[in-house]
């Protein structure tokens, strides 16, 4: 009973803290790709920040001896080993920002919403992992959801769209990577938030060159903002963070699991969004972000009532 409950409280915990950091960091982002006291038009430079920055305070907090923080260490091979992981992070990240710079953060989660479609996609070409009728069912729920979100958004936009499609696929591929190489860095999620911001680092910089960025950076007037790098500051310290956070979401739950919460969080975020910004919306847009959560939420219900069947016919025949 107690071992259930403090596993209970260690999920609990990490779900929460992850919806903390999560919406702190999509806001923060926001004002710096759109604000206008402190919007830069270089979304892959911030980004490229906000992991170097991770990678520094992985240094300090690690020579500090700070709470279960590894000393600092690279291993080269390590680096190529988790290369992979790498990539599909990084490319993660820029079309997640890419997305977020173009749509409006009220339509961000249904910009974002086929993520658990990806995932059931995935599942069965690299795992051979079939999906259910009923769990089918929901991810056309979704579907329609997205359809209908993209009919009616106001502010709607190609490339914004596209690019939250593309980070879709890239976080469903994230989520099983993180599990499958978590034996790689002794299961240590700080160990694999340093390694895969240090690659990040590098895999970064030629998407700021191609891009254009650092002409923009030397040309852009709010550069010499002061509240551009503090904003730009705690964007790197969250940074960390979401890595941290998203990586023990995955240790303390499941792919799948952690998929479900970032839908949910994303029904929070999206409530928020249109109290603050007051993103204009039309009465069947919200009832597409309505559907897009419905259909989280039942393919979540859906595939836990199957896990608990396959569990407990598992357990069949010790009883016998």
């Amino acid at each position: 009973m107690l071992e259930t409950m403090r596993k209970s409280s260690q999920v609990l915990a990490a779900v929460v803290f992850y919806w903390i950091v999560s919406i702190s960091l999509v806001f923060i982002n926001k004002l710096l790709f759109s604000g206008r006291s402190f919007q830069v038009n270089a979304p892959l430079f911030i980004t490229w920040s906000q992991c170097l920055v991770t990678v520094f305070c992985c240094y300090a907090l690690g020579g500090l001896g700070w709470t279960r923080m590894p000393q600092f260490e690279v291993h080269w091979k390590t680096c190529v080993q988790l290369l992979p992981l790498s990539c599909i992070f990084t490319l993660m990240v820029v079309f997640n920002n890419i997305c977020l710079k173009y749509v409006e953060v009220s339509f961000y989660q249904v910009a974002r919403s086929l993520t658990i479609i990806f995932n059931v996609a995935l599942d069965f070409m690299l795992l051979g992992q079939r999906t259910s009728p009923a769990a089918i069912f929901c991810c056309l729920i979704v579907i329609s959801g997205f359809w209908l979100g993209n009919r009616e958004e106001l502010r709607w936009s190609l490339i914004g769209v596209i690019s939250g499609v593309t980070s879709s696929f890239f976080v469903a591929m994230n989520a099983i990577y993180v599990k499958k190489m978590y034996p790689l860095v002794d299961n240590d999620p700080w160990k694999i938030t340093l390694y895969n911001n240090l690659n990040a680092c590098v895999l970064f910089l030629p998407f700021i060159f191609f891009n254009g960025e650092v002409n923009t950076l030397m040309s852009s007037e709010n550069v010499s903002n002061p509240s551009f790098w503090i904003m730009l500051s705690m964007s790197g310290v969250l940074g960390i963070l979401i890595s941290f956070a998203t990586a023990t979401q995955i240790k303390y739950t499941s792919p799948l699991t952690h998929n479900v919460s970032a839908t949910a969080k994303a029904a929070a975020q999206t409530a928020i969004a249109l109290l603050l910004f007051q993103n204009p919306v039309t009465g069947l847009g919200l009832t597409s972000i309505c559907i897009v959560l419905l259909g989280s939420l039942s393919y979540s219900i859906v595939r836990r009532r199957e896990m608990l069947q396959k569990a407990s016919q598992e357990r069949l025949p010790e009883k016998v």
